[in-house]
């Protein structure tokens, strides 16, 4: 999909030929009378209540008055200059009989870090590469995750540390847990997930609060060390809550115009939050942690690592002050994605 191969993508309930909009090879005047998009970007246009009611999530196959070239398409999908370049259409949602299949390739478009759209049967075309909705579910599936390395790691919240490296066969990311302290049975650990942010753990960003909180979560872990306990840093590489770097660029790019990160995301056609959890309890698990204290503001990830058999013995705020720059981001955080702030 990087290299904008057109995929075949076939599930139980059928089979599409599909080419991204952002990344796709144009083959010479490529087109497409249809495009499938998620269902996030279909509320933005205002397609929602064309969707089928039976399946109020599922992506959306839309039409235009003319078929879609590759640019028309990539203009759609990218919502950076909706309100610079207003969209031209009517477009009109047609019924999708194929929802597991359209999952999927929406699935692979949030792996490869891409807009979500793709051109459906277009016109010419070259070889495409065949993909089942079975194997994106196996490709995700936690168990496939190993311990690939460790080693002594001294840093500068705790010189008595361990870092572990998690890896699955076809996966590029690697995963890493920071263990801080002696591993020790009869206390319970302090964990905290921290999903990697380039810009804030590395840039020391001021947009959030990822820099801050992972440096509060180490030395609250480096405390719990020193009064007999540990604790367990789990480092997802999961930038921008899962959608990539550069759509949290882009969604950055419409917080400027004003969205808040929510509505940003869900302009780009992407999930609010697109977190793997159970990555983390694989990797918890592989560390024979069944019990953890967590570090979080986020009652979803208590909901998260409880469903798939972590027990939280407690929930640990790890609330920071707002600077002048994520003072809305950490509003939004509280009042529409129920982070207790």
């Amino acid at each position: 999909m990087r290299h904008g191969w057109p995929l075949r993508v076939y599930g139980a309930d059928g089979e599409m030929l599909l080419l991204a909009a952002e990344t796709g090879f144009d083959a010479g005047g490529t087109q497409a009378s249809r495009l499938l998009i998620s269902a996030a970007r279909a509320a933005t246009l205002k397609l929602i209540n064309q969707k089928d009611a039976a399946v109020p999530d599922a992506p959306a196959l839309i039409r235009a008055a003319e078929p879609f070239s590759l640019a028309a398409a990539r203009e759609l999908a990218d919502p950076s200059r909706d309100l610079a370049n207003p969209l031209s259409g009517p477009f009109r949602a047609e019924p999708l009989d194929m929802p597991e299949t359209a999952r999927a390739a929406m699935t692979l478009a949030r792996i490869a870090g891409i807009l979500p759209a793709f051109l459906v049967a277009p016109d010419p075309i070259g070889e495409a590469v065949t993909v089942s909705a079975d194997d994106v579910a196996a490709f995700e599936d936690p168990a496939r995750l190993t311990i690939q390395a460790r080693a002594h790691l001294p840093t500068h919240a705790a010189e008595q540390a361990e870092i572990i490296a998690f890896r699955a066969p076809d996966d590029l990311r690697e995963h890493v847990a920071l263990v801080i302290g002696k591993q020790n049975a009869d206390r319970v650990p302090l964990v905290r997930l921290h999903s990697e942010c380039l810009t804030g753990d590395v840039l020391g960003s001021l947009k959030c609060d990822c820099g801050p909180q992972l440096d509060a979560a180490l030395a609250a872990m480096a405390e719990e060390a020193a009064n007999g306990g540990w604790g367990v840093l789990l480092y997802l590489r999961q930038e921008g809550r899962g959608i990539g770097l550069i759509n949290k660029l882009r969604a950055y790019r419409l917080q400027d115009q004003g969205f808040d990160t929510v509505d940003a995301n869900n302009r780009l056609g992407l999930p609010t939050d697109a977190r793997d959890f159970p990555v983390a309890a694989r990797m918890l698990q592989l560390l024979g942690v069944r019990e953890i204290r967590l570090l979080t503001n986020n009652p979803m990830k208590v909901e998260a690592l409880s469903a798939i058999g972590i027990a939280v013995a407690e929930r640990v705020p790890h609330a920071l002050p707002a600077n002048p720059h994520n003072a809305r981001y950490l509003d939004t955080k509280r009042d529409r994605t129920g982070h207790l702030l």
